[in-house]
């Protein structure tokens, strides 16, 4: 038989050539400059590999610069870390507006909004421009990455990292294969992230995958509570964080990921789910229609200070 032939000393090497690629993997680029991205980065530059981060304009670029750093002194403030880890994130972390400046690096993240057409067009746009070698990575939390890996020439090379938010504060990641993904890329990204100090749980493409599909329809109930006037927002929240030990409410957690976006995740899980317990709130679609995004523009469910804090005020009429 075939196998007979295989040695101890054969699978030490291919252990080894594994273990070779990963240390390879000391340059990231992420595309998309938002909470997420600013997280990713952070969290990558922390663990001393360098970060190459892509915007689209100017504009953008300036304020997530001046945002990433505004995060960091709060943590400098907090005594979780000092002006001189400050200094050694933010100078391992490059800000460019031009997707030609990938072709170098190892590892390229996407983190940008929820739209599948805007995330297929980056991808084939990189196919053409990143190595060859280069793993793609994409941060969705319910968008299908099989039709995404189909659009490049390298499915096998692409996968899944669900970050969630405050990713430098999360101590996992899902790592999401989807129907191509090969498993060489699995064991190369699942040492990455162990490496920038995350535990990687494994899952199978599947819409809102473990975290964003449990967690939407208790963020969704929380809305309903309020709407009909059983709590206020505070009390609400007051009695998930206590009565069952959670660090944040479910209002005051979806403002913190953007209101916007999770009204995205619930419209993505009703369309290809077709569960009610999906179907957004009308008081998060109110909110989304006025803009009033959460923590990111100041107000939500919550009124946001300019350092963060919650005002005690309810914004919900």
């Amino acid at each position: 038989m075939q196998n007979e032939n295989i040695r101890l000393e054969d699978l030490l090497s291919k252990t080894k050539s594994v273990q070779s690629d990963v240390g390879n993997i000391n340059s990231v680029a992420i595309i998309g400059a938002g909470v997420m991205g600013q997280g990713i980065a952070h969290t990558i530059a922390a663990a001393g590999m360098d970060v190459l981060i892509i915007e689209k304009d100017a504009e953008h670029l300036q304020k997530s610069k001046e945002d990433l750093a505004e995060s960091i002194d709060r943590e400098i403030k907090r005594w979780a870390m000092t002006k001189s880890e400050k200094k050694s994130i933010l100078g391992r972390i490059k800000w460019e507006l031009s997707l030609n400046s990938v072709n170098e690096y190892d590892l390229i993240i996407e983190a940008v909004d929820e739209d599948f057409n805007l995330k297929q067009l980056i991808f084939m746009e990189l196919d053409s421009i990143a190595k060859k070698d280069t793993i793609f990575v994409s941060n969705t939390s319910t968008l299908s990455l099989t039709k995404l890996a189909e659009t490049t020439s390298r499915p096998e090379k692409m996968i899944g990292m669900h970050f969630l938010h405050p990713v430098p504060k999360i101590p996992m990641v899902e790592l999401v294969k989807c129907l191509h993904t090969s498993n060489r890329t699995v064991e190369l990204v699942k040492a990455f992230a162990a490496k920038i100090g995350k535990t990687p749980v494994e899952v199978y493409e599947y819409p809102g995958f473990v975290t964003t599909r449990a967690i939407v329809p208790l963020l969704n109930e929380a809305m309903y509570i309020l709407l009909e006037g059983v709590a206020t927002a505070p009390d609400i929240d007051t009695a998930m964080r206590l009565g069952y030990n959670f660090q944040y409410g479910p209002l005051e957690m979806a403002d913190m990921m953007g209101l916007d976006e999770v009204l995205a995740w619930m419209e993505t899980l009703w369309k290809t789910l077709g569960e009610p317990r999906y179907r957004a709130c009308p008081i998060l679609r109110k909110l989304v229609r006025e803009r009033k995004l959460g923590k990111k523009t100041g107000e939500g469910f919550y009124k946001y200070d300019e350092n963060g804090k919650i005002i005690p005020e309810i914004i919900v009429a």
